[in-house]
């Protein structure tokens, strides 16, 4: 396979999906500095509180850990900075549409490396209401019993 061509998943946001029902997706990229690229690629970043703003028509990426790297002794970056995420200015616009209107917020879901650069993976979301985080339980539990149900069926 050639250098840079598979996509490696870093980071999830598993709980994205249980607050948000997410509508759409976009990838956007992220700029990092050079010790931020090197620790992301070694796994070190966490996006669970992660959110993404608008300002000044850019689209912003906050709240995302990325942890120091070892050897980068005085010139590491600061952990959680907020980080410019790469859109095309149609994008922006569009987002920002969607989400004046009311319940609507972006969630990051997903960061990986692809063709050796870092991409995000963004959600358009509307919140959940505890209604509905409980209907997403209930669907899940009955799913685990159905398959231990066949797969204890598939053992006689």
């Amino acid at each position: 396979m050639p250098k840079g061509t598979s996509s490696k998943v870093l980071a999830n946001n598993k709980r994205a999906s249980f607050d948000y029902a997410i509508e759409d997706t976009i990838e956007a990229g992220l700029v990092l500095t050079g010790t931020e690229i090197k620790s992301v690629r070694k796994g070190k970043i966490s996006i669970g509180d992660a959110f993404v703003r608008f300002d000044g028509g850019e689209a912003i990426l906050w709240n995302s850990n990325i942890a120091h790297f070892e050897q980068g002794n005085r010139y590491n970056h600061e952990q959680l900075r907020p980080r410019k995420l790469l859109l095309h200015k149609k994008q922006i616009a569009n987002l920002m549409g969607l989400v004046s209107r009311d319940g609507y917020t972006i969630v990051p879901l997903k960061v990986y490396i692809k063709n050796g650069y870092a991409k995000c993976l963004i959600g358009l979301g509307r919140g959940k209401k505890k209604f509905d985080k409980r209907d997403d339980l209930k669907k899940k539990d009955a799913k685990r019993d159905i398959d231990r149900a066949l797969r204890d069926k598939q053992k006689y």
